[in-house]
């Protein structure tokens, strides 16, 4: 039956050449030089394939998103019984809406800052508790508890269950997302095994975006493979090229953790080891010092040096009291000391002597013997010449003063 239904097609003319316009999805090269695709348009959608003979020919590499038309023919593909579309020729004509719409949502989010490294979390090194936001069966999440509990055995695992393809896993998603804050959980995997870009989609949504980036809980998102880059990714805290990955970022490697510590310790044990030689050896020879075999001696030398200070003093003591004994005597023995009267009366008979003098002096004694003395300007005349005609005089008398004139 399906190779008669193969041969009908063959001979249809319509069919055996034909221009398909549609948007690649799933798009896969292969070492053989054949690649598989899937050719769409909102409503429907083909199976695809073109062989290396006429993909050489091309001088674009296709890609998903991309919007074509391709020159081909239909066929039945016995083994499996479906009708694909037999590629011979592909003409690129834009990029496809789900990749414009990418592009669109992530320009808005790295203007709004969504992407910036200031806004990153970082991951907790030796977490207690990881959540995994993913669908609970697949390979996506046993591949993830399967690395945790190999490296990291000590870490407990939850697992919040949603979908992650079809209209509703973007809401999905978000909801469990919002489940895991309260939880206590260190980091928080968000993410899905490989699949077409439709797939992969709800990762792409701006709702599910924003989930992430209000997360409390540090996000690791693992969406797809390698190659695969998602709104998600950018937004994420970290980004894992696939499940596998996120699981050996999020945890440390146990084996690895053990051989640092059983390094470390090793390394202490030869510190301390070589600390307490050092020091049995410093102690030896410490206990072979004559200080410790005669600790006495410690105080031999301070006791000598205060006996001979004490010795000084007494010594000094001595001659001080002697010193000032002779002293006391002499002035005991002194003339001044027997006659205290004696004193007085030198110091009175100077008195009278300086007075005799100080009178011989005193000009007016001279003027009681009948001299006078003459002034100018209260200035004493000693020659004529030191005055002039005009001048006025004093001239002071025992008992008075005459005022007079020079003529």
């Amino acid at each position: 039956m399906t190779d008669y239904i193969n041969q009908k097609l063959k001979r249809d003319d319509a069919l055996a050449k034909i221009m398909v316009k549609g948007e690649i999805s799933n798009y896969k090269s292969y070492p053989n030089g054949h690649s598989y695709f899937t050719l769409k348009d909102k409503d429907s959608q083909i199976s695809s394939v073109m062989f290396w003979g006429y993909k050489k020919h091309l001088k674009f590499e296709p890609k998903d998103g991309m919007k074509v038309i391709i020159t081909g023919k239909i066929e039945v593909y016995k083994k499996y019984g479906n009708y694909q579309l037999y590629a011979h020729n592909i003409t690129e004509e834009g990029v496809g809406d789900l990749h414009i719409a990418f592009q669109q949502l992530k320009e808005k989010l790295s203007k709004e800052g969504l992407f910036d490294e200031s806004h990153k979390k970082k991951i907790v090194k030796y977490p207690k508790r990881i959540g995994v936001v993913t669908a609970s069966t697949g390979a996506a999440v046993k591949d993830i508890i399967t690395t945790i509990k190999r490296r990291y055995p000590y870490c407990q695992i939850l697992v919040f269950s949603t979908l992650v393809q079809g209209d509703d896993a973007a809401d999905n998603i978000v909801e469990r997302i919002s489940d895991a804050q309260n939880y206590g959980l260190d980091t928080l995997i968000v993410g899905r095994g490989g699949g077409s870009i439709e797939d992969l989609w709800p990762f792409n949504e701006e709702k599910v975006a924003r989930a992430i980036y209000d997360s409390n809980v540090p996000i690791i998102s693992a969406v797809g493979h390698q190659i695969d880059y998602t709104i998600s990714d950018f937004v994420a805290d970290l980004r894992a090229p696939t499940p596998t990955a996120a699981a050996e970022m999020a945890v440390p490697d146990a084996y690895v953790l053990k051989s640092k510590l059983n390094d470390l310790n090793e390394r202490i044990t030869n510190t301390v080891r070589n600390k307490i030689l050092e020091n049995r050896n410093k102690l030896n020879t410490i206990s072979k010092k004559n200080i410790l075999k005669h600790p006495q001696s410690i105080y031999d030398h301070p006791k000598m040096n205060l006996e001979l200070l004490i010795g000084r003093f007494e010594n000094a003591s001595q001659q001080i009291i002697h010193d000032n004994r002779n002293k006391l005597l002499k002035l005991e023995n002194s003339y001044i000391f027997k006659n205290p009267k004696s004193i007085t009366k030198n110091k009175k008979d100077r008195y009278i002597k300086n007075i005799s003098k100080l009178e011989v002096l005193n000009p007016l004694l001279t003027l009681k013997r009948g001299y006078a003395i003459a002034e100018c300007n209260e200035k004493v005349i000693s020659s004529s010449k030191d005055v002039k005609v005009g001048d006025k005089l004093d001239i002071k008398f025992d008992d008075g003063t005459i005022n007079t004139k020079v003529i």
